[in-house]
């Protein structure tokens, strides 16, 4: 049986450095909703956040990316899902779920230097951003994307360097154990049993 991994975060998180070395460590298929709603978007003509704009207006567009991604989380062996919605939308199927963080004001800085864009904007958009997909997800689903208890780990990726935090997960998911006694897993050539 293999490995279910899911990390979640708001925009400018340091999700992406992230995944890619929990992706890298424990030999995981990445499979992010960001590409896969960018791919929607690229298919509809628009960008991301004209799409994201329509998708306020238009819950199939959410509906059918969260759709791709619970069937991922149900039927995928050695994935590491990646989105706002992976540790809800996994539910009991994920092994770790993991919540990465920080401050508006760190995370818009990350956001503005990634898109060449002045920092006033890039806090403006993703608050607005973040305004509008809380607001679907508690229409469409009743989920408080602020209710972090769902996760094993929350963690505030400001407190330390971008190469320091995937070593801080990779450390605590090398210590996780699993008390269940369905089956087994191993990572690293050390089995957990479960």
């Amino acid at each position: 049986m293999g490995m279910l991994l899911t990390v979640s975060g708001p925009p400018g998180a340091g999700k992406s450095t992230s995944v890619q070395a929990l992706a890298e460590a424990f030999e995981l298929q990445h499979i992010s909703g960001g590409d896969i709603f960018r791919e929607l978007a690229a298919e509809a003509g628009m960008s991301t956040v004209e799409f994201n704009q329509h998708a306020e207006t238009d819950d199939d567009i959410d509906r059918e990316l969260d759709e791709r991604l619970r069937e991922i989380a149900i039927t995928g062996d050695d994935i590491l899902l990646e989105s706002r919605l992976a540790g809800w939308l996994a539910g009991e199927e994920a092994d770790i779920k993991l919540w990465l963080d920080a401050p508006l004001e760190v995370r818009a800085q990350r956001i503005a230097a990634r898109e060449d864009k002045s920092l006033e904007i890039a806090k403006a958009e993703t608050e607005a951003r973040e305004t509008s997909e809380s607001q679907r997800y508690k229409e469409y689903y009743n989920i408080d994307i602020g209710d972090r208890s769902i996760y094993d780990i929350v963690l505030n990726t400001a407190r330390w360097s971008e190469t320091e935090v995937p070593n801080i997960l990779i450390a605590a998911i090398h210590r996780y154990t699993v008390d269940d006694d369905e089956g087994k897993f191993a990572v690293e050539g050390i089995e957990y049993e479960f």
